[in-house]
């Protein structure tokens, strides 16, 4: 239990970092008029997972799986996470609950945030 905590720690970690410094180059390439490291990120991450959960289920190197996906992706991004789980239910053939949790993610997770910024600022106000 502890390696595999270390391996999500370190994971994060990298993944934290390289999703700053994305953010930074993409700023700096683009300028700040739209969140282009955002959603690079969120593409990018969401490829990876993608890739990743291929080749350690072909390779039978599930193991790295704390490190990389959950450490390192979900550092990085956790809207690869969320990708893949859609997928996943899509796949098993629960398409309808594939797009509920689609939509209930996206809106609920912007709600929470102005629910988060109203709550905040309330006391600053």
């Amino acid at each position: 239990m502890i390696l595999t905590l270390l391996q999500v720690a370190v994971g994060g970690a990298l993944g934290a970092s390289s999703r700053y410094l994305t953010g930074v180059a993409m700023t700096a390439v683009l300028g700040k008029s739209f969140p282009w490291g955002t959603l690079t990120v969120n593409i990018l991450g969401s490829f990876l997972m993608g890739v990743l959960v291929t080749v350690l289920g072909q390779m039978s190197a599930t193991r790295f799986a704390p490190l990389l996906a959950i450490g390192f992706l979900g550092g990085f991004t956790t809207f690869s996470s969320f990708s893949l789980d859609v997928v996943t239910l899509y796949e098993r053939g629960d398409v309808a609950i594939a797009f509920g949790y689609v939509c209930v993610s996206v809106v609920a997770s912007i709600l929470a945030l102005f629910a988060g910024l109203f709550i905040a600022r309330s006391f600053f106000a």
